[in-house]
Order: structure tokens, then sequence, then C-alpha cells
């Protein structure tokens, strides 16, 4: 009788199953076991990725011979579209196909993009002549066909990546069952090491890769990504044996809409005094369904009106208490989505306008020239080395103070970032002002030549960019999948992408918008192709300024946001662990 108890007792209890549907054990299947070849995925994914995405604005600018600003707003357009496709990949994952197979098709989709760009790079008759000088007058433009296969080949990367990003980082969470104590303490590592692989490819790309196409050549520098990115894939399906996957629960939009449907065509309606008089399933139906129960709440509380039983059981005319809670707690995330938006903008910096100022910079050590996109290298050894300590050291002391498991609430985490990227542009205004003051004592203003300033003057605003990431993105991505409801999890882990592709976007329209503005009535603008003779400074005191004002955007939403209540003990149980872990009898 106890081996019986003790084997029902090792069956996770959220729902997860084996690729048959069956349940599954957590002694043989899921945490650590599992995660492991999730992360090491990641490390090879984000390799092939940033191999890529670091060294872009280079490509099209001395490659493609396009413009500063041109460049510059195709690398954002890209990169926001890389961010965006994720809500498309999530819903096809919740609704038909599971995070699982979305995720194995569009790897598949992804790998075929990158084989494309390795060939559009490599075959003469694909890109245009080189050019000693590369400069958007004086070189040959690349032909429409040229452009179109090059930019075709990077937006089916863009959709692969679509599918892959959202349903990764689902797998890898759900691997903990949040059911479990231990479990649930060790998914709020995850998270942080998750990163950790993250920026960790980032880093050898960043150092490996970007040094080939620069000195080497784009063929291998391209090649090499996509080896391994077909590595990355190998390695998650060698772990298959190992995962719990989680059964798909329908379209959460259609779920969404649905309740709000349901409140308006009961808008007339007075909501009940007992809210045990709106329509929840009972207990057994929830279980066999294998949904989690959510309680009523006072919040928008117009939404509520969708589960007053009128006689009708039509799915667009009444829902329960769950599903209307579900969708309030998507509807309470976008304030805080909001204010993500300007961090992205600051992120998508690194690999534009950082690195071209890189460019103008003297890049020599002894007989090795730095290539300006290995400089993001920096980005990623700070939050490498920033991760662990907060891992190890910061939360351990935090807790010690506010009795939470995580030192700090995910909102004062993200808030923290926010003030760090505030201060990233105003060293990034005082460094450039310093450049342009360097440019001007050598002369070398108008002729656009290299400023003879060592390009490690840069140093501070990458390495406070991968400190400000430790707190801002890494609490970014568990907020919105830990604050989502069950079922909606990978809709709510696309929030994270979706701020990050807004950002991008937002940095093309104020890029543009900046340009042409200080340019009207005869003036050479803030950002021309010649940046010795730009005004860098004024555009990222203007970001600065942006920053502050979007904290205090983001203090007074995040006042007024409540965080989902948790769906057993576990937390109190966590709780209780770390407090006799700080208090050792």
């Amino acid at each position: 009788m106890a081996v019986e108890e003790s084997v029902a007792d090792d069956y996770t209890q959220d729902g997860t199953v084996d690729l048959k549907g069956n349940p599954v054990r957590r002694s043989k299947r899921g945490a650590w076991k599992a995660c492991s070849f999730i992360i090491v995925y990641e490390v090879f994914e984000r390799m092939a990725f940033y191999g890529i995405s670091s060294n872009l604005e280079i490509y099209l600018t001395t490659r493609l011979h396009q413009g500063i600003v041109n460049a510059s707003n195709h690398v954002t357009n890209w990169v926001g579209v890389v961010w965006m496709t994720p809500v498309l990949g999530a819903y096809v994952a919740d609704a038909y196909l599971g995070h699982f197979w979305t995720f194995l098709i569009s790897s598949a989709v992804y790998l075929l993009g990158m084989s494309l760009l390795t060939m559009v790079v490599s075959l003469p008759t694909l890109k245009p002549p080189s050019c000693a000088q590369p400069t958007a007058s004086h070189c040959d433009k690349p032909s429409t066909v040229q452009l179109d296969l090059y930019f075709g080949a990077l937006y089916i990367v863009a959709i692969g990546i679509g599918g892959t990003k959202p349903n990764i980082s689902t797998i890898g969470a759900g691997q903990f069952d949040d059911f479990h104590p231990k479990e649930k303490s060790q998914k709020i590592s995850f998270f942080n090491w998750w990163m950790f692989g993250i920026f960790f490819g980032g880093f050898l790309a960043n150092i490996i890769l970007v040094y080939i196409q620069d000195n080497i050549g784009w063929t291998l520098g391209y090649g090499l990504p996509t080896a391994g990115l077909a590595i990355a894939t190998a390695i998650f399906v060698a772990g298959i044996p190992f995962y719990r996957h989680k059964v798909p629960a329908g379209s959460p939009f259609t779920r969404m809409a649905k309740v709000i449907v349901a409140a308006i065509n009961n808008r007339k309606l007075p909501l009940p005094r007992e809210a045990k008089e709106l329509y929840e399933w009972d207990l057994e139906e929830s279980t066999k369904k294998k949904k989690f129960r959510m309680e009523p709440t006072p919040t928008l509380s117009f939404l509520n009106k969708a589960s007053i039983q009128t006689g009708s059981t039509h799915s667009w005319r009444l829902s329960t208490i769950t599903e209307v809670e579900e969708t309030k707690q998507m509807i309470r995330m976008i304030p805080i989505l909001f204010a993500t938006f300007v961090p992205s903008i600051m992120l998508a910096q690194v690999n534009t306008l950082f690195i071209k100022q890189g460019t103008t910079l003297y890049r020599k050590v002894g007989n090795f020239s730095i290539p300006p996109a290995s400089l993001i290298a920096f980005v990623n050894v700070s939050l490498l080395v920033s991760v662990v300590l907060y891992d190890r050291i910061f939360v351990k002391i935090m807790r010690k103070f506010t009795k939470n498991p995580r030192g700090i609430t995910l909102l004062q985490r993200m808030g923290t970032g926010i003030v760090i990227h505030a201060l990233i542009m105003f060293v990034s205004c005082l460094v450039e002002r310093r450049r342009l003051a360097a440019a001007r004592e050598h002369g070398v203003v108008e002729s656009g030549d290299q400023v003879p300033l060592s390009i490690f003057i840069l140093l501070p605003q990458f390495i406070l960019m991968g400190i400000a990431n430790v707190f801002m993105e890494v609490s970014k991505v568990e907020f919105f999948y830990n604050q989502a409801p069950e079922s909606m999890k990978s809709l709510g882990a696309s929030y994270s992408s979706t701020s990050i592709g807004v950002g991008n976007f937002l940095s093309s329209v104020l890029l543009k918008s900046v340009s042409n503005i200080s340019s009207c009535h005869g003036g050479k603008g803030w950002i021309i192709n010649n940046l010795n003779t730009s005004h860098l400074d004024y555009y990222y005191a203007f970001f600065a300024i942006l920053n502050c004002l979007n904290f205090i955007f983001f203090l007074v939403v995040s006042k007024y946001y409540v965080y989902k209540a948790e769906l057993s003990d576990s937390k109190k149980l966590l709780t209780e662990s770390c407090i006799e872990s700080n208090n050792p009898h």
C-alpha cells in the first residue's frame, strides 16, 4: 500500500503527459534532467541567431552598400519581425499543435532559412561586387533579385524563430510542476540559467563568428551558425525521452473573445451579490478537463458579467469564472507590457548605432583588429557574470530582508532595469560627446576618417547593458510566463518577445523621424552617414529623458498591478523553506 502511494505521489499534478498522452512520473521525466538539453540547445541556437543578427548592420553597409539610417532600419525591422512572430507561434501551439510539434516544425523552417542565407552570401552571382570603400554613394547597388533573395531568406529565418522562440521557453518551464514545492523552487532558477544559456551563446557568436565574418569571410561566417543550428536541433531531439508535455488548451484568443462578447451581451444585467451564483465548472468536471479553477476578483468587474447564468449555454453567451479570470489576467499585464517597450528600444541600439560608433574608432590591439560587433560580447560577459552574482548572492541576501523567495519582486526587478537603461543612455551621451570632441581636435569631422580614440571607450555602455538585461530581460520573461494563466503560457511568453519586437519597430520609427525632423530647414541632421558630423549625443540624451518618463509610467502601472494568485500553497511552502534556510537551527 505504501509503495502504491509512493508511486502515485511520483506522478505530476499539473496535467503534463508524454507524447502518447500518458501521465508522467517526475522521477522519470522533466526537471533539470530534461532542462539540461533545453539550455544546451539554447546556447547553440542563440549562437546561430546572434551570428547573423550581431553583424547584420555591418553586412548591410559594407556588402549591400546601404546608408546608416537605411541599414539600421532594416536591422530593427527584421529584429522586430523576429520578436513579433512568436505571437503567431504561440497561437498555433496553444490552439492546434502543442508546444513540442510547433517547435519541431518551426526548427525545420528556421534551418531552411539559415541554409538559404549561407547560399546567398556565398555565391558571387547572388551579391553585389566588393567595394574598396563601401559607402552608399560610391559602390554598385545590389540588384532587386539579390536584395529579394537575401531579405527573403532573412524573413524565412524570422518565421522559423516565431515558432521556436515562445515554445522553447514554455517547454523548459513546463518541466517543473507548480504543485510540487521543490520543483517550483527550481523553476525560479530555471529562468536565470535559461537566460544564461542565451547570452553565453551570444557571447560565443560575438567573439568567434563576428571575427570570422570580418576577417576570413562571410561564407564561413554564415556557414558555422547554420551548422550550429543543426547541432542545436539534434541536441533537443536527443532529449525527447525526458520531456514532459502539456496538452493544447485551445486558442487563447478565441476564449478571450468569447468572454468579452458574453460580457457585452450581458452588460445590462446586474451582477449577483454572491460569486457562487456565477457560472463555473464543478470540481469533478474541471479535474476531468485538467483545468485550473480560479476564484473571481473585483478588478475589471464588467467582465464578470460573462459568467451570469441566463439559461443559455452557448459558449459565446456564457463563460466560466476561470475563463473570465484568465482573460482579466492577460489584460492586466498589458500596461506592464507597454512599460517594457522603451527598454526594448534601448536594446535595439546595441546592434545598430552602438556598433556603427565602433567603426569610427581606433580598433587595433597590436596586429589584431577588433570587429566592432565583437563589443556585444561585453554585454554577454557582463550578463553572464551578473546573472550568477544575482542568483547566488543578491537573491540570498535580499531574502533575509524581504522573505520573498525571489529576493525582490519581479516588478521591482524590472523597475531597477529601467533605471539602469536611463543610466546607459546618459553614459552613452557623454561618451559620444567625447568622441565628437576628439574628431574635432584631430580634424576628421568632414572627412569622416577614423577618430584616434580607442574603441574601448564604448565599453561602459555595453557592460551596463548586460547588467540591465539581468534585471529587465530575465524578469520580463519570468513575469509574463509566471503571471499568464496555466492554459495561456505560450501567449504569456510571447508578451516578452512582443515587447522586443515592438521596441525594434519603434526604434525604426524614432530613428527615421528624428533623422528627418533634425534635417529640416537645411540642417545636417542628428544621424547621417558621416557620424563625425552627426549628433548621436543629442539622440542619446533624448533616450535618457524618454527612459525617465517611462520609469514614472512604470511606477504608476506597477502600483495598481495585482499579482496572480498561486495555483496551490507551493509559494507558501517555498517561502517557509527560504526562511528556514536563512535561519538554520
